[in-house]
């Protein structure tokens, strides 16, 4: 054997020059293939050349261009997302309708044995948030909209998410890339749509259950912020606008606080009055927009139905070619084949129940008879068949927001009309004060009772603000208890005593009991007036009345 020389052996990976760096160089290769294969991933993406899983209702052809679906039931199914999200302005609206209409949506397998397939099911929430999120369906090719952070928790553990980046921080947008269901205004205005329908935020949101007609429109003219509804009364039938986000000292301080019948009335009228040359156009449209959306879940309907009828066709086709001999083989495609009609015959039924509970089309006659209807608005406002949600999204096309100044303890209230036009209106209306604030004296009545009391009874006082036209705040006469009632509520003192004493004020100085002094009143031994029956008396103290009372106090056995 040849022996090897050390000092000509070949050099081991990671081995720089025997400076004991052996081991960094191939991790730090590593990173150097990573950022090599990072960059040439972001250069095809530059390009809009770079693949990845595309969304439903695009797949790629021969030559790797994305293009629609073939599938029209596909794309009519992608289609009907986002002309109910317009119709119904939410996402969960989007799936209601299609719940109640029976209708499926396409979902793309990856991977496996299935992998490119389509299955088709329910709509679900995060399927409609996924499609109305997503750039592709404009046409637009996006890249770097997500982006993975760490985060390090309280016990020193490293994590990652996935975040979404806003559009600015994308790294890759390139318009007319491919051809797009809506465009990227329409895109966009999904997008606003979609913040505007988050309850935890400072937005209007979408037209809602509930008594309150500008739900989510109305703002507090003295912070700024946007007022809530409030369910008050026995079961929550009497909603009120309130402004309770201003803290101080950690207890939540109402800026206003209306109740929601007096602006509901008051902006109603301000409609009927906008609507008055455009009553005819208004009906026009809503009855248009309700045959759009209805022909649109016919056509899915249809769709699904050829698609059904196409797999019972292929299932009898594959039974006819087979050989009848071969018995393994024609009962697998018989089988096949009764399982396609079945298939079949529960979407027919399903169709036929949704052709039962179908809005009702109107005829050419019908559609004028709808049309003069339209002419008297208020009356189709006012109707009972109406709902409110209807009202709500009507006020929503029409008002983009309202500004209340609504002091508590004030009647008048000042509201501020911005309609979408950008033309701005103001109007007052007057609401009832607390009834504790109604039944309130004027401050000149009780100072004109003030002045009365001091030489007139509360019989007279009564009878005199009675005879010269002042009235209670409830518009009643007043009574004589009424005037002991402001006089012991307002402490107004009755009239003066004079130059005599009370009874008290004698017995005291005397040393005499007060009945031995009411008995020599009453037997007029004792000089004493009264102001009025009821009133205290007035006993003027004399030599004689001093004489009289020495001698009975002399007299008193009981003192003796």
């Amino acid at each position: 054997m040849k022996s090897r020389n050390p000092l000509s052996r070949p050099a081991l990976r990671g081995d720089v020059s025997g400076a004991g760096f052996k081991g960094t160089m191939s991790e730090a290769e590593l990173h150097f293939l990573r950022d090599r294969l990072l960059g040439g991933k972001k250069n095809k993406a530059h390009k809009g050349e770079l693949r990845f899983p595309l969304p439903v209702g695009y797949c790629h052809d021969k030559n790797g261009d994305i293009v629609m679906d073939p599938d029209e039931e596909v794309r009519t199914a992608v289609q009907t997302v986002f002309s109910l999200f317009q119709s119904t302005g939410s996402a969960y609206g989007v799936v209601k309708s299609f719940a109640q209409n029976g209708l499926r949506f396409p979902k793309r397998a990856y991977g496996g044995a299935w992998a490119g397939k389509l299955v088709w099911g329910e709509l679900n929430h995060g399927r409609v948030l996924g499609i109305l999120y997503n750039p592709s369906y404009t046409g637009t090719y996006v890249f770097g909209r997500y982006k993975y952070r760490k985060k390090l928790d309280a016990d020193g553990m490293l994590s990652s998410h996935v975040v979404r980046l806003p559009q600015e921080q994308w790294e890759v947008k390139i318009f007319d890339h491919h051809p797009g269901y809506i465009t990227w205004a329409q895109y966009e205005e999904n997008l606003d749509r979609l913040a505007k329908n988050r309850t935890n935020a400072e937005v209007s949101g979408p037209a809602r259950e509930g008594l309150a007609l500008l739900q989510g429109l109305v703002f507090c003219g003295t912070c700024g912020r946007r007022m809530t509804v409030r369910y008050t009364g026995n079961g929550g039938i009497e909603p009120k606008y309130e402004c309770r986000r201003h803290w101080e000292n950690g207890r939540a301080v109402t800026c206003s606080i209306i109740r929601s019948e007096l602006l509901d009335q008051a902006v109603e009228a301000k409609i009927m009055e906008a609507l008055q040359p455009a009553r005819l156009e208004l009906a026009l449209f809503a009855l248009d927009e309700a045959l759009l959306e209805e022909d649109d879940v016919e056509k899915s309907w249809h769709l699904s139905l050829e698609r059904a009828q196409y797999e019972v066709d292929r299932a009898e086709r594959q039974y006819n070619l087979a050989e009848p001999e071969n018995r393994l083989v024609v009962r697998s495609l018989e089988s096949k084949w009764n399982e396609k009609l079945a298939d079949f015959k529960s979407l027919q039924e399903d169709y036929d129940r949704h052709r039962s509970n179908r809005i009702w089309r109107p005829t050419a006659n019908d559609r004028e008879e709808i049309l003069a209807l339209a002419q008297n608005l208020p009356s189709l406002w006012m109707s009972q068949t109406t709902h409110i949600k209807e009202k709500k999204r009507i006020v929503r096309i029409l008002i983009e927001d309202i500004t209340v100044i609504s002091q508590p303890r004030e009647s008048n209230i000042t509201v501020g009309i911005r309609w979408r036009s950008n033309y701005c209106e103001s109007i007052n209306i007057t609401k009832p004060l607390p009834i504790t604030i109604r039944r309130k004296h004027k401050e000149a009545t009780v100072e004109l009772i003030n002045g009365l009391a001091q030489k007139l009874t509360d019989a007279q006082i009564a009878q005199y603000l009675n005879n010269n036209g002042y009235r209670t705040p409830e518009n009643r006469l007043f009574t004589t208890p009424s005037i002991k009632w402001l006089r012991y509520r307002y402490q107004i003192p009755g009239p003066g005593k004079g130059d005599g004493f009370t009874v008290k004020e004698v017995a005291e100085r005397f040393g005499v009991s007060k009945h031995v002094l009411y008995y020599l009143l009453d037997k007029g031994l004792l000089r004493g007036t009264k102001f009025a029956p009821g009133w205290p008396w007035n006993i003027l103290v004399d030599e004689d009345t001093e004489k009289l009372l020495s001698e009975w106090v002399f007299k008193s056995k009981r003192i003796l």
